[in-house]
């Protein structure tokens, strides 16, 4: 079995902390690497931890030469508490990453959007996500993954009040999305970590959405072959 190596931003958070115990898990990787703000409470024989500023994020350029890369960035408008501070983490930080694994000619570049992810959409958020779908698919990086997760479920390092109402909310009334309001389901982190390394696994080439409803059922995802939208099963 041919080994392969990754390289994981945002392993700290809901999401990266769950892609990092399967990638560690997973005996088809041999090498892991983790930037970080600050080093993590793990061990591991796979795992190599570098502690950056990810304002210089062009100086480990070549530490994305690696397979694959999970971009896990993210951050909320109460946490960044400007719009500026907001895009500099969702947007300029996760484009310098796409454009390090391009300079490296990386197989699977792998990140996390949100879902509702629209470049014209009236919304802040939403458009700032769409932004950076539309510039990192323009990149030449062999195959291209966003995953748009909904409302996530996991055990956060932080309390965040709306959010756990809103995780009640929609938890409570979960059955009742079906059809077009199934991709409103909320999702467990570890769904979409195992999901990204599943995409990352299967060497598919092109640019690749998956939509939140299809990352819990696994079934299907949108992808573009020279521009054409199609439905892969």
């Amino acid at each position: 079995m041919s080994q392969r190596s990754a390289l994981v931003l945002g392993a700290s958070g809901l999401i990266g902390q769950e892609l990092l115990q399967l990638l560690l898990d997973n005996r088809s990787y041999s090498h892991v690497t983790v930037l970080v703000r600050k080093a993590l409470p793990v061990e591991h024989e796979k795992l190599r931890q570098l502690e950056i500023d990810f304002a210089e994020l062009e100086k480990y350029e070549k530490d994305f030469a690696v397979d694959d890369v999970y971009c896990c960035l993210g951050t909320t408008m109460k946490k960044a508490k400007t719009k500026s501070k907001f895009i500099k983490v969702d947007y300029e930080f996760p484009l310098k990453a796409a454009k390090c694994a391009e300079a490296n000619r990386c197989q699977n570049f792998l990140t996390v959007t949100a879902i509702g992810a629209d470049l014209r959409s009236p919304f802040f958020y939403s458009k700032v996500k769409g932004q950076v779908e539309e510039d990192i698919a323009s990149l030449y990086i062999r195959s291209t993954h966003f995953f748009r997760p909904s409302l996530l479920l996991g055990k956060r390092d932080e309390f965040r009040l709306f959010e756990k109402v809103g995780e009640y909310t929609l938890k409570s009334c979960s059955f009742c999305l079906i059809g077009k309001w199934k991709k409103y389901r909320p999702i467990k982190a570890y769904n979409v970590a195992k999901a990204m390394m599943k995409a990352a696994m299967e060497d598919k080439v092109g640019v690749h959405i998956h939509e939140s409803q299809d990352i819990f059922t696994g079934e299907c995802y949108y992808s573009f072959t020279n521009g054409k939208k199609v439905i892969a099963k």
